[in-house]
């Protein structure tokens, strides 16, 4: 399923995996549906990997992902577990905890 990314949306997906040259779409040239999957499944080459990414992004940037999280236009059941929980503990540090409880209330994640 493709969504339209807003400008802001491709800015976070650029500053999270700048070795996909701007481009939004799998190397079968499909579209992405997602921003944190690709990065997870495609471009971290782990745990680490994917949380120094994410450490790149602001509070902005983090509140606008944690946002679609919870609108349902972002998905992070499919993220490897130990992904998920590194993408956690950074909402916590950076955002709040009560953020965390709100997405994993949401999520279904005790």
């Amino acid at each position: 399923m493709h969504r339209e990314f807003t400008d802001k949306e491709v800015e976070i997906f650029n500053k999270l995996a700048p070795e996909a040259g701007g481009s939004m779409d799998s190397p079968m040239g499909h579209p992405y549906p997602f921003i944190l999957r690709p990065i997870s499944h495609k471009f971290a080459e782990s745990s680490e990997d994917f949380g120094e990414r994410l450490n790149r992004l602001d509070t902005e940037e983090l509140d606008l992902l944690s946002n679609l999280i919870l609108e349902g236009k972002e998905e992070v059941r499919s993220l490897d577990p130990e992904d998920v929980d590194v993408l956690m503990e950074i909402i916590a540090e950076k955002i709040s905890s009560e953020r965390v409880d709100e997405l994993k209330d949401y999520l279904g994640i005790l």
